[in-house]
């Protein structure tokens, strides 16, 4: 497991870029700024793009268009408990982040809303007064520690990544998401594989409805819709990096990635 983790390390340290470590939201900011940000396999990139594009109009665009029109609550019922979910990633990075008070808010919003919330369905620790803070994954948590983002990445189904988010991903599935564990890695007789496989795809489904007029909008009005959402990609990881409450225009959903890499 060590020498795993050690090579992963070393991977990334190579992929990425600007690695002077730094604390300084300054840096941070030029170091994550879009236009900083090389697309080094652009050629390759784009081929991805217009599969994935071709994909979510096959796929992903008519599944939201029916996901849209259930009732109300449930839809937010399962945006809820992906919400809770997430939170298996972003107890440890805030720990790695050095963010003990929202690793302690964020393990009660978990807990509460494991529970009492039936398995996240409902949002019980708003309701108690519980701040809900942004998600943080493990590249966010490299990203703080001064590893720069690298070349600007398109992943097949999964989209929009950078080199330093592709590879910190990969620690999700040596042990960083619990979730991952007890579903994939391990056999408990309550939940399976297909469950973390179908909450990821549930995830991209409900982040396509949220976004849905918004990405049609991009696609009608963009004289290069890649170019486009590279943009907006950059620009929200970059945003999330900071923990900036800045809303990008066109994004309804404050996940850009989530089809993506966590």
């Amino acid at each position: 497991m060590y020498k795993k983790l050690l090579i992963i390390l070393i991977t990334t340290f190579a992929l990425t870029s600007n690695l002077s470590a730094s604390s300084d939201g300054e840096l941070l900011l030029k170091k994550n700024e879009p236009t900083e940000v090389k697309d080094c396999f652009e050629k390759l990139n784009r081929a991805t793009f217009a599969f994935n594009n071709a994909l979510d109009g096959i796929l992903f665009k008519p599944v939201a268009s029916v996901y849209r029109v259930l009732p109300s609550p449930v839809r937010s019922g399962v945006s809820n408990s992906l919400d809770n979910l997430s939170n298996l990633v972003t107890i440890p990075n805030n720990i790695l982040q050095g963010e003990f008070k929202k690793a302690g808010v964020n393990t009660g919003r978990l807990l509460l809303n494991s529970t009492i919330g039936i398995f996240g369905l409902v949002d019980v620790a708003t309701y108690m007064g519980l701040e809900e803070y942004e998600k943080e994954d493990y590249g966010q948590s490299l990203a703080k520690h001064g590893v720069g983002p690298g070349c600007y990445i398109v992943l097949p189904v999964l989209g929009p990544s950078t080199a330093r988010d592709t590879v910190a991903s990969t620690l999700n599935f040596l042990g960083g998401d619990p979730w991952y564990n007890v579903t994939v890695r391990t056999d408990t007789h309550y939940v399976s594989h297909e469950d973390y496989y179908a909450s990821k795809v549930t995830g991209g489904v409900d982040f396509r409805a949220k976004n849905y007029n918004s990405i049609e909008n991009l696609k009608e009005n963009s004289v290069d819709f890649y170019a486009s959402v590279k943009s907006l990609y950059l620009q929200d990881r970059q945003q999330k990096i900071l923990n900036s409450k800045k809303i990008i225009s066109t994004q309804d959903d404050s996940d850009w990635e989530e089809i993506d890499n966590n």
